[in-house]
């Protein structure tokens, strides 16, 4: 489910299911945790990038097991965001597609962030009939400010990988060809210095808002909760499976 490689002090992940667009099902978000708790008790590892493989750098949720009669993961979504929360050493994006709900709202959880020219992104959460997931209703607003914020998530419209530069939501956007290439160079320039000194600017960093990360997390989760399954999540899923737009007009009022 990932591709693990090592160069100096970088480890790289890589999102391997290509021909799923990379969207996380409970394997996917079990071998993702593994992955990162693995990379965070290495001591050779003192940066880690993370990536996918093919045309996407994650869809987000693999709709098409939504529902089906499956064993469930060892971690799953709490597990991996707990993991994310709490890493102790620099992580770094290449978004190297589309990026898609969960693969949008991982930049919450990333201390620099790059993406390919021709990716986009999107967070579709309200087009789905549910809520902001990933803490992003907490991460958003801080990185970009309230009005990119409100309009990446309340509207579930595609940014360009220029407005999210724009926006401030990656630091910077390469060509597609030589965007991991850029990200690892960026990456061993920060795993050149000293190993104990990253990861404690990070801790300084990220502690005094880690308990901010879990409250967002643990509210998100309730609302999403509430809203799965409804009427409106229901016909957003349909829709989906369907492959036409969903249509919220008989829906009634809240």
């Amino acid at each position: 489910m990932i591709l693990v490689s090592d160069k100096a002090h970088v480890r790289t992940i890589t999102l391997n299911r290509p021909d799923a667009m990379n969207a996380f099902n409970g394997a996917l978000f079990d071998s993702l945790t593994e992955g990162l708790l693995e990379a965070g008790e290495d001591s050779n590892v003192r940066v880690v990038v993370l990536t996918g493989k093919g045309k996407a750098f994650s869809t987000g949720l693999d709709l098409s097991e939504v529902g089906k009669d499956m064993e469930p993961p060892k971690h799953g979504v709490p597990g991996l965001f707990s993991t994310l929360v709490d890493f102790p050493k620099p992580l770094l994006l290449a978004i190297n597609g589309f990026a898609v709900g969960f693969g949008a709202t991982a930049i919450g959880f990333a201390d620099i962030s790059f993406m390919a020219r021709s990716a986009k992104l999107r967070t579709p959460f309200t087009s789905m009939g549910v809520v902001a997931e990933g803490a992003s209703s907490f991460t958003f607003p801080r990185i970009v400010g309230p009005q990119w914020a409100n309009w990446i998530l309340q509207s579930s419209s595609w940014l360009a990988s220029e407005d999210c530069e724009k926006a401030g939501l990656v630091f910077k956007v390469l060509e597609d060809d030589v965007l991991l290439e850029e990200t690892e160079k960026h990456a061993h320039i920060i795993a050149a210095n000293s190993p104990t000194a990253l990861k404690r600017n990070k801790d300084l960093i990220m502690g005094p808002i880690r308990e901010k990360y879990r409250e967002a997390i643990e509210k998100e989760g309730l609302v999403y909760e509430e809203l799965m399954g409804g009427p409106e999540n229901m016909e957003a899923i349909n829709a989906f499976l369907e492959k036409r737009d969903p249509d919220f007009s008989s829906i009634g009022r809240r």
